[in-house]
């Protein structure tokens, strides 16, 4: 008898089922605003700004992560074009939310008129908190495990209470946790993150290229132990060059099975090492040609197109407008009457003035 699985819908609203995943999702997008917004409050930046960022953020990721995951088991959706939507079920690729919510924060950063560079660095801690917690998702619905392994590694070497070691129970057979590896990698890289923003060596757009250079690296190495990658059919010198970067984890760990039908070369690894060396290339290039010319702390300025900020201003004056209707108009109503006061006041001084002349 298998251990008990737990149950992947937490509760229902009538005839809809609410998913522990859609609820750690959730959390996970809701801790990386609060992160956001107490780091923005440093550079005087509105937490109106991150809530809309992540309104127009978290769909744009979504879709980005279905759609990369979706492209690479197309010979599968094609034929069952119905599920391509069910994402509660599983199915996200991170890379690809990365890159969906990045074009949406480009657009959105660049119309309010700040710096790119300096809004993503200030999301960066919060996008591997996101990732932190949203693995545990993958945990409910036991998916994204790595290779078989023991019982007794899981319990007496990793020390992993039971609810884990059960739920990486599969049909029977224990998997690695790599959902808690990545999440215990992002845990450290965030503290790191944390620590290396109030450094003053650090330059603009620094802390989210260490980022992604943190996470590509740490996903490298557990992508191989994944039995559920996805892959490409890629040329022999490629899977050999990605196979040998790997080959250190042999030391200690078995490779996750690939099949080869998907492919020969796991697109995620191939993807962390294209960042890893990217992201190192643009430190080096910004630093060298000056492009890199503002640090972290320093103050972020926004520039704002005249046209909006005339927009804005009306926007705000129309608002202070009409909450001060009423006032306004009893000020009026008071002035006319204290005009009507003052003829009156000097009618009356003139009258008198006149009898007096007569009285001489």
């Amino acid at each position: 008898m298998f251990p008990l699985e737990l149950n992947p819908i937490a509760f229902s609203i009538g005839s809809l089922p609410v998913h522990w995943y859609g609820i750690i999702l959730g959390s996970a997008a809701l801790v990386g605003l609060l992160l956001a917004i107490q780091e923005g409050k440093r550079f005087g930046i509105v937490p109106d700004f991150f809530l809309d960022l992540l309104l127009y953020g978290v769909p744009s990721a979504i879709i980005g992560a279905r759609l990369y995951y979706v492209l690479f088991k197309w010979n599968y959706y094609s034929k069952h074009p119905g599920e391509i939507i069910q994402i509660w079920n599983g199915g996200i690729a991170i890379y690809g939310a990365l890159l969906g919510a990045l074009i949406c924060g480009i657009i959105y950063i660049r119309k309010k008129g700040y710096s790119v560079w300096r809004i993503i660095d200030v999301c960066a801690p919060s996008l591997l908190a996101g990732q932190m917690i949203g693995r545990w998702g993958n945990f409910v619905n036991q998916e994204a495990y790595g290779g078989p392994v023991e019982e007794s590694f899981l319990r007496d070497k990793l020390h992993l209470p039971d609810f884990i070691v059960d739920q990486m129970n599969i049909t029977g057979v224990y998997h690695h946790p790599t959902f808690l590896y990545e999440s215990l990698w992002s845990l450290v890289g965030l503290a790191l993150l944390f620590i290396v923003r109030r450094q003053r060596f650090l330059k603009a757009g620094e802390l989210f290229l260490g980022y992604f250079i943190w996470y590509s690296i740490g996903r490298f190495y557990i992508e191989g132990l994944r039995t559920d990658s996805l892959a490409f059919e890629g040329p022999a010198w490629l899977a050999s060059l990605v196979d040998g970067l790997w080959s250190p984890m042999k030391v200690v760990f078995d490779e996750g099975f690939l099949d080869p039908a998907y492919g020969n070369v796991r697109s995620s690894q191939l993807m962390a090492i294209f960042i890893i060396v990217v992201g190192i290339a643009l430190i080096v290039i910004r630093r060298r040609t000056g492009q890199a010319s503002e640090r972290y702390v320093d103050p972020i300025v926004r520039r704002v197109n005249p046209a909006v900020a005339t927009s804005e201003t009306a926007a705000a004056g129309d608002a202070a407008t009409d909450s001060n209707e009423k006032p306004g108009a009893i000020e009026r109503e008071n002035g006319e009457q204290e005009q009507a006061a003052e003829k009156t006041e000097t009618s009356t001084d003139e009258l008198k003035k006149e009898n007096n002349d007569r009285s001489l």
